[in-house]
């Protein structure tokens, strides 16, 4: 029996390229993405030709109508998911914590906090064996910034993955014993389109001589340790935060 993957934000960068490797290994795969249905589109054409199975669906992680409508639209098409990557996140323009709006602050937990949370949750109503499931594995999306604080940039991006952190420890030991794994990757410096939603597209460049491999990394990097917590390679594995960030 093939398993299903549900991938948020899927149709770039390091969720495009988790896609392709876990259709590789054999996963059946959901495909989500918020607004560009084209770049998703070409995530599942290129999972096709390779002779996988994908599906592409929308969904804004931070509106729980439009997650519940997902979850059911996946379930119906593919069938009842044994993986969850909640990848799906934002970064803002470079700002002190003194520039910042409440309304960048909402966004900023909507999405990349409470986005993952309501995924989770409908994941383990699917997933968990005291809900009738078959157990499954979750990956959260943090990041070095978790630890680093992101000072004179990203102090609210850095602030939202310390709670990615503190939910993937917490959740791992919650249902632990109904058959979930639960982990976390947290990214270093990687080489994805996100810095240039946040202003800055150079960064990789202007910042790889801090990382003591010195050089970024490349999103299938990042998605080959995301692929291995999924799979039954790592069954003994939960409440991990593993860090793919170069010694940074």
């Amino acid at each position: 029996m093939r398993k299903v993957l549900l991938v948020t934000g899927g149709s770039r960068g390091i969720g495009a390229a988790t896609c392709i490797l876990a259709a590789q290994k054999g996963w059946d795969v959901a495909v989500n993405y918020s607004a560009n249905a084209q770049a998703a589109n070409s995530v599942v054409q290129q999972i096709e030709a390779a002779g996988g199975r994908a599906i592409s669906v929308q969904a804004d992680v931070a509106h729980e109508g439009q997650v519940l409508a997902m979850f059911q639209k996946v379930r119906t098409e593919l069938g009842p998911l044994q993986g969850l990557v909640n990848n799906a996140g934002v970064v803002d323009v470079s700002a002190r914590l003194d520039e910042m709006s409440m309304a960048r602050w909402r966004r900023m937990f909507d999405i990349n906090v409470l986005g993952s949370m309501l995924c989770a949750r409908e994941a383990i109503l699917q997933m968990s064996t005291r809900h009738g499931g078959h157990g499954g594995s979750i990956v959260n999306l943090s990041s070095a910034a978790a630890r680093l604080g992101s000072p004179g940039q990203y102090l609210d991006y850095a602030a939202a993955k310390g709670a990615i952190d503190s939910f993937t420890l917490g959740l791992a030991k919650e249902v632990a014993g109904e058959g979930i794994r639960v982990n976390a990757i947290r990214p270093g410096l990687i080489d994805t389109e996100i810095h240039a939603s946040g202003g800055l597209p150079n960064r990789v460049k202007d910042l790889e001589h801090l990382v003591p491999a010195k050089r970024g990394g490349s999103a299938m990097e990042v998605a080959q340790a995301i692929v291995w917590l999924l799979s039954d390679e790592a069954s003994y594995t939960t409440m991990s935060l593993v860090d793919v960030s170069g010694g940074r």
